[in-house]
């Protein structure tokens, strides 16, 4: 592989030189820059592989999520794609690192076909110092090229454009597809690998923030649920937005920047991200307003999963080196639009790992072609395709640290689930339960005050409800109450109940007697 043409780990503002002079991207009147992913934007999950081979022969969970794929259909992707290489111009090279804690740390260089991609890279991972980049060594190499296409029969993948993982040659090679989540996606993906196996660290596909005096919160939630607006509080400094690592001494961030959803964003909202957008951060996919330049947060006519991604200092309320103490609150989110679940409820450890397992949410009716009415949705651990092991090993795992405890105060954890979805009825029903009254459980959560009232449990799921919680009346506290007609509710909740029910069967064979007892019990 030539190195003449490879420019490495030029500054952001050389990178959006470059694109702009090529063509490929523009400033929006805050200074961001805009791009476009082309023909993908979003992942690709069905065209993720993983190389079969000594290492993850018996130890990957193989299925719809992680697929197989030969060494030899690798070796000649990888062939292809360096031969591409050597015939472009220029290619883009970038040495970052992954796991803010050192002693989990993992050099990656990347190597990209465009400078955007770049630039993506740049803003989400770690920066070394110039210092460090003179001792550089990389542990693993991203190779992220949108040109290189597979050729279905010959490499044996699904069509053109693919990700794939090789942990024993410790690369990744990305091709077919521009849209930046793959590299993103593809070095988280390697961690819930490694972390696991060979240091006893529990990755985790969540927020994590840290208040005054030095509590850390977790905030686990799919698409939907308010994970980003929750753990986005002025009052508490952000670890990380996304991907984190909890070791025996920390809880650290994966990453270096943020990669946030920009659908409808406003000030008003999200002002904090809101705010990071200038120059150095990179939209994806968006559209602008009549004058050209200015951001339209409502457009979605290329897609809805508009994006941005800026480095973590654009914000301004930080963690100092992204880490944190061990958690003492834990919050699982869903927007249940069956209206169903408690606004907020305390998991026992076992719940805990029930639920995490589980990874519920819904979908409303309108969000999809053919949705007429709330659909459930399971996503294991709250993030199932970036799980090369089975869901079990993660569960147990967030269990045992649970069980174990915190290093402060009286070293408790609490787990809580958070419904951010409808009361009082279903969708069309019902009403969504008020952001403000959210945001009290939570702190109630935070400061301790809930740990001072009396709960009760749901008599189907079992969790253990408030009766009591400061700035939130206590009739929307239990669910059934807020429904007029309470037998339409039991009828929900078993409907509900049964689809926990049916969707763990296919986890109940390799987990213990006592999460699977942790479900709901159908009345």
């Amino acid at each position: 592989m030539k190195s003449s043409n490879q420019k490495k780990n030029l500054q952001p503002a050389a990178l959006v030189e470059k694109t702009i002079r090529l063509g490929q991207g523009k400033l929006s009147s805050a200074g961001a820059l805009v791009i476009n992913t082309g023909k993908f934007t979003g992942r690709s999950p069905k065209d993720r592989f993983i190389v079969e081979d000594a290492i993850t022969e018996h130890t990957v969970d193989w299925g719809d999520i992680n697929i197989p794929i030969a060494k030899s259909s690798f070796d000649a992707l990888y062939e292809k794609m360096t031969a591409y290489m050597e015939s472009c111009e220029e290619v883009y090279v970038r040495d970052a690192a992954a796991c803010a804690n050192p002693n989990y740390q993992l050099n990656v260089r990347v190597f990209t076909e465009y400078p955007w991609q770049n630039l993506f890279v740049y803003n989400m991972f770690l920066r070394p110092t110039e210092t460090e980049l003179e001792t550089f060594t990389a542990d693993w190499e991203v190779y992220a090229f949108p040109s290189v296409l597979a050729n279905v029969e010959e490499h044996k993948t699904r069509q053109e454009n693919f990700s794939i993982i090789n942990f024993t040659e410790k690369k990744i090679i990305v091709g077919g597809s521009a849209y930046t989540g793959e590299i993103k996606k593809g070095i988280f993906s390697a961690l819930n690998f490694i972390l696991p196996t060979e240091n006893s660290v529990l990755p985790m596909h969540c927020s994590a923030n840290t208040g005054a005096n030095g509590d850390t919160a977790l905030f686990f939630g799919l698409s939907g649920t308010g994970k980003t607006t929750l753990s986005n509080d002025p009052e508490r400094r952000l670890i990380g937005d996304d991907e984190h690592g909890w070791s025996k001494e920390s809880i650290f961030n994966f990453e270096g920047g943020c990669y946030a959803k920009t659908i409808d964003l406003s000030p008003s909202k999200e002002p904090q991200i809101y705010k990071a957008i200038k120059f150095g951060a990179m939209l994806e996919n968006i559209g602008f307003e009549e004058d050209g330049c200015t951001v339209n947060y409502a457009d979605t006519s290329i897609t809805q999963n508009t994006r941005v991604s800026y480095p973590i200092f654009h914000i301004d309320n930080i963690m100092f080196k992204s880490r944190g103490d061990l958690p003492e609150n834990i919050f699982f989110l869903t927007c249940d639009a069956f209206g169903v679940l408690p606004p907020i409820s305390k998991l026992t450890p076992e719940q805990a790992m029930y639920h995490f397992i589980s990874g519920y949410t819904a979908k409303i009716a309108g969000t999809e072609d053919g949705i007429n009415e709330p659909l459930a949705t399971f996503s294991a651990c709250f993030g199932a395709p970036f799980l090369p092991l089975h869901p079990t090993k993660y569960a147990e795992m967030l269990g045992e640290k649970v069980k174990k405890g915190s290093r402060r105060g009286e070293g408790k954890i609490n787990v809580w689930l958070i419904n951010t979805g409808w009361t009082g009825g279903g969708y069309g029903q019902g009403a969504r339960m008020e952001l403000s009254y959210t945001r009290s459980m939570i702190k109630a959560a935070l400061t301790g005050k809930l740990n001072k009232v009396e709960f009760h449990n749901h008599p189907i799921f079992g969790l253990a409800m408030p009766k009591t919680c400061p700035d939130v009346p206590n009739a929307v506290l239990n669910p059934r109450d807020t429904w007029r007609n309470e037998e339409e509710y039991d009828t929900t909740a078993n409907k509900l109940a049964n689809l926990f029910t049916e969707n763990f069967k296919q986890y109940s064979d390799k987990a213990s007697a006592e999460i699977v007892n942790a479900g709901p019990a159908l009345v």
